[in-house]
This record gives C-alpha cells, sequence and structure tokens, in this order.
C-alpha cells in the first residue's frame, strides 16, 4: 500500500499545522474551548503542561482540571447569554494580553464586563492563561484576588513610568498630566466608571488619592508593544493603608503625542474606608 506513508505524513503536517496556528493566537483558541465547552483542541496544541489563573475558579493545573473548568465555564456563560468582543491585543516578548468585553443578558438588562487574558508559553507544549477582571458587575461583591506572579525586573518608562510614579506619590496633578486632553481612565467595572479629560481625570484621582495617599503596585510583568503597554501588578498598598496583595493588570495606551490615550484597569481591589 504505497499510499499509506503518504496518508500519514499529510496526517502530520495537518497536526503541525494546528498546533502552529493555535500557538500563534492561544486566547482566541482559549475561549473558543471555553464557549465551546470542549478542552480537546487545547490538549492536542499544548500536550505538556496548561495551567488557568482564573478569578472565580481559582488556579486550575492539568488536563483533568482543565476539561472540568472548561465544561463548567460553557454552562455559566450559555446562562448569561454571554457575547465576546475583542478590544485590542498587545503582543511582545512572547506574552498575549488581549482586552475583551464579555456581554452578559440577564434580568431584562444587558452589561459590558471587561476582562483581560494573558497567555504566555514557557515552551512549545506548555501554556499559561491568566484572567484579570472585577466581578462587580457581575455579583455585586469585591473578591480579594491573591498575588500570581512574583515582582519582575522589568519597569515601564516614558509616560507610563510617569503614570505610575504619580500613582505611587498619590500626586492628582502629575498624574493628570500624563494624559492626552481627551484621555481617558476606565474603572473595573467597566464604562459606567469611565473618566474623560482634565476636569473629570483630576476629580477622580483627588479622590482615590483620599485614604491618605497613593496607590503602591509592585511590576510583576509588562508587556510593551509600543503602542499599549499591559502591566501585570500586585497592589500592596492604598494611601496609609497596607493591603493583603491582590493582583491586578492595567493596560497603558499612548496617543500619537506620547501622553496616555486611555488606562484600562482589571483588578477587583476595593479603596479601603
Amino acid at each position: 500500500m504505497p499510499w499509506f506513508p503518504d496518508f500519514i505524513s499529510a496526517v502530520e503536517l495537518v497536526r503541525q499545522q494546528t498546533r502552529a496556528a493555535g500557538q500563534a493566537d492561544p486566547v482566541t483558541q482559549y475561549l473558543t474551548a471555553l464557549n465551546n465547552g470542549d478542552a480537546r483542541a487545547l490538549e492536542d496544541v499544548w500536550p505538556g503542561q496548561v495551567v488557568v489563573h482564573d478569578p472565580r475558579a481559582g488556579e486550575i493545573r492539568g488536563h483533568r482540571q482543565l476539561r472540568r473548568f472548561v465544561s463548567q465555564n460553557k454552562s455559566w456563560l450559555a446562562e448569561r447569554h454571554a457575547r465576546i468582543e475583542t478590544v485590542a491585543a498587545t503582543l511582545a516578548g512572547g506574552r498575549a494580553v488581549v482586552e475583551l468585553l464579555a456581554h452578559l443578558a440577564g434580568d431584562g438588562r444587558e452589561l459590558a464586563w471587561p476582562v483581560a487574558v494573558v497567555a504566555e508559553s514557557p515552551d512549545d507544549r506548555s501554556v499559561v492563561f491568566r484572567t484579570y477582571c472585577s466581578q462587580w458587575p457581575v455579583d455585586g461583591r469585591r473578591h480579594v484576588r491573591p498575588a500570581i506572579l512574583p515582582p519582575g525586573d522589568a519597569h515601564p518608562s516614558d509616560v507610563v513610568g510617569r503614570y505610575q510614579a504619580a500613582l505611587e506619590a498619590g500626586d492628582a496633578e502629575a498624574i493628570v498630566q500624563t494624559f492626552a486632553p481627551d484621555g481617558y481612565y476606565r474603572e473595573p467595572i467597566g464604562s459606567p466608571a469611565t473618566h474623560r479629560g482634565t476636569a473629570e481625570l483630576r476629580s477622580f484621582f483627588a479622590s482615590r488619592f483620599g485614604a491618605g495617599g497613593g496607590i503602591g503596585l509592585r511590576d510583576c510583568a509588562v508587556t510593551d508593544d509600543g503602542v499599549r503597554c499591559a502591566v501585570e501588578y500586585t497592589c500592596v498598598r492604598w494611601g496609609s493603608h497596607d493591603l493583603v496583595p491582590q493582583a491586578g493588570l492595567g493596560v497603558y495606551e499612548r496617543g500619537p503625542g506620547g501622553l496616555l490615550a486611555a488606562a484600562r484597569i482589571y483588578d477587583d481591589i476595593e479603596a479601603p474606608v
């Protein structure tokens, strides 16, 4: 049967092409698995270790836990008639950060829930997914999210670094000056809490710093493509209050003039009383 080796070669080629496509766009593949409730495609592309850090489910490690998580997540999304919209993607240094709006229906209304997913592959057989969001839009509660990553060596420079320094210092005027005149800051709960323009930003950050000073973040991982800079961080202090270390992510988008056109935050950190 002279054709048999050719058949095997063709099957292997398809398998390699499928793996290459999945590795090139891991977040889309991950979201497809969650929507379909089927982890097999993920397991085919990543036959090694698959780790998921999810705000609701915690840490999922290994294929058995992955299958259970994917199946349960499909049911959760289906109950809410979820529709996923991609907002932006930041790709750099072997890491992908994809910002999403999950449109959820229920109680006669639809809410747009901001979610960010980070995909990082330590080798060509394994992948780690880290999801960041606030759960306030879904259940009306703030959930303490333990730190996920250790502090890293990379730190943003230029306008993003100035923003972080002003945030740490609690300097509302300095932080406003890092934004373009029509720039905006979107809180983790979504578009109802978006602050645009100098006056709104000044008022918002003045209230943020009303707990005795600035907000202390420890940078863990930085993904910067030159336009957007995504920073995974651990928040350890708010004003004069030390916090239980909590994980979050901020995406800072530069405008044409080099100032911030947008800052979009994904965490569930609650200001101290």
